[in-house]
């Protein structure tokens, strides 16, 4: 457990531009097995936080995995 000055009841980190968008992700840079998900938290200050939600109900950091952003025209 811990604190952050940026994290509070009614305060949190500003978010990028990721926030929201679809990635696909991979773990160990195998590419042979990849699942989608969603960036829920995309930290643009202190403590530099990215968040995914996987389409099977995991939750992963950016530093745990590999991720790339779907782009859909």
């Amino acid at each position: 457990m811990g604190c952050h000055e940026n994290i509070t009841f009614d305060k949190f980190p500003k978010q990028g531009p990721n926030l929201g968008k679809l990635v696909e992700v991979i773990f160990h840079y195998d590419t042979s097995k990849k699942i989608k998900g969603r960036i829920v938290r995309d930290d643009y200050e202190e403590p530099g936080r990215t968040i995914i939600a996987l389409d099977d109900g995991r939750y992963v950091e950016a530093v745990e995995c590999q991720y790339s952003i779907l782009h859909f025209p």
